[in-house]
């Protein structure tokens, strides 16, 4: 049997090349179902840059996401032997919400397979957007378990597949984005900012600004947990990450597909990280075309972003509907420039906001964790809180490692700081402590299983 996964390589590649020509096509297949969403300018972020930054609302589109472009885009155009045959799709939960709504527009049956870490949240909603035209199925961990499990649903059913970004289709409907951009903007845009996960949005986007708009500058910009167009770039070619960091769930995407590839791949450009990324010009290609780099940003800091979009503007974006603020705050852009972040998705669960504060604060290193011998004597909880605690720190976790017996195991302890700077005195503070402390680095074995 062959790797299902070949059945959508072989798909993605059966179709014409990626033009604005066929998003403007796109644009008005899906114009009489899909409105175009907010392009507003934030006060907040342009003080803070000293550039004009606008903010692409994709999280107030119907199903919360640019997702349903590409997905409707794709259905629309089916013939009516494989409406007939099913539809099947595999996805993280945005594109799944935006095929279910497809489909139940048009009555068509369809299957859609999800990861196990879907949140609750979106797997609600894709039920409420397909009806009874969907049936959900979630398994394995990851996007890519998803996409192998509906490869091979269509390898013996015969059913047609709904790509969430490895498909012209797809792309077109989702480079849609950038044409309201510049018919809301009514000039071209300086700087575009847009996240990555499987690419589509990325090229088509790029594809667009580059026939429609060639002197505005493009910013990918993936999680650092799965940087897969990164790594594809580098490689000459998609590759499989060995392993990725799931939170950005809406990105969190192990191999980038073909198409999207193949379109940005003609961009040009490079990677870079935000600790080296310099001031962002439209002017250093000398064919005239748009400037183009990728970026990674941390997910501790797409989780301060999270925070702050909804503090300040009210804005509830997932984790992947964060990364193009993010990135913004992690590079310099020019004076009185006029920069586009997409706000790519709103689906986020309430239920995951624990996370994303924890996250958050260790980012900021404002949360560290201990392991800490307490001597089993009186008083020795109250010498670590007089002697070691600074007066602005404060516990937020104390639990013994082995519950069964206290008096040979150390407690993990977590403390919130009142500031980052704080730090270094409380390690001193600590080493001349006759308590034993062991700090548990993030990102270690031990931080991961212990927190």
């Amino acid at each position: 049997m062959s790797n299902p996964l070949d059945v959508i390589d072989a798909l993605s590649t059966s179709r014409p090349a990626l033009s604005a020509d066929e998003i403007d096509a796109a644009a008005e297949r899906i114009a009489d179902i899909i409105e175009p969403t907010p392009l507003q300018r934030s006060e907040r972020l342009s003080r803070l840059t000293g550039a004009d930054v606008y903010l692409k609302r994709e999280d107030l589109s119907a199903v919360r996401s640019y997702k349903l472009r590409g997905a409707y885009n794709l259905v629309v155009q089916l013939t009516e032997s494989e409406r007939a045959a099913g539809v099947v799709a595999a996805s993280a939960g945005n594109h799944a919400q935006g095929v279910a709504f497809a489909c139940h527009a048009m009555g068509i049956k369809c299957r859609i397979y999800v990861p196990t870490t879907t949140p609750r949240q979106k797997r609600d909603r894709i039920r409420v957007h397909g009806g009874e035209f969907v049936q959900l199925i979630a398994v394995g961990e990851t996007y890519d378990a998803a996409a192998a499990a509906a490869a091979d649903d269509v390898e013996r059913t015969g059913a047609t597949m709904v790509p969430p970004f490895d498909d012209v289709r797809t792309a077109a409907g989702q480079g849609t984005i950038a044409r309201e951009i510049l018919e809301q903007l009514g000039a071209s845009p300086d700087l575009v900012i847009v996240p990555v996960g499987g690419g589509g949005c990325l090229a088509g986007i790029g594809t667009y600004l580059r026939e429609r708009s060639p002197h505005s500058a493009l910013l990918g910009v993936e999680p650092a947990g799965a940087a897969s167009m990164t790594a594809a770039l580098v490689a000459g070619g998609p590759v499989t990450l060995p392993e990725i960091d799931p939170f950005v769930d809406g990105a969190a995407v192990r191999r980038i597909g073909g198409v999207p590839f193949a379109a940005v791949a003609g961009f040009g450009g490079r990677v870079v990280s935000h600790a080296s990324l310099p001031l962002l010009t439209t002017t250093e290609s000398p064919s005239g075309t748009s400037a183009f780099r990728m970026m990674q940003v941390d997910e501790g800091a797409i989780c301060t972003t999270m925070l702050d979009l909804y503090q300040n503007e009210g804005i509830i974006a997932e984790p992947a509907g964060a990364l193009a603020v993010t990135a913004l705050t992690e590079v310099a852009v020019e004076p009185g420039s006029t920069v586009v972040c997409l706000v790519s998705g709103g689906n986020n669960d309430v239920s995951r906001y624990g996370e994303v504060i924890e996250r958050s604060l260790v980012h900021r290193g404002l949360k560290h964790y201990f392991l800490v011998d307490f001597p089993q004597e009186p008083g020795a909880l109250r010498r670590f809180l007089d002697e070691v605690l600074g007066p602005d720190d404060d516990i937020t976790m104390f639990e013994y490692v082995k519950r069964n017996n206290r008096e040979t195991g150390a407690a993990l302890v977590g403390i919130e700081l009142g500031a980052p700077e704080g730090l270094g005195a409380l390690l001193e503070r600590m080493a001349e402590s006759p308590i034993q402390c062991e700090r548990l680095e993030p990102g270690s074995p031990a931080y991961r299983y212990l927190t």
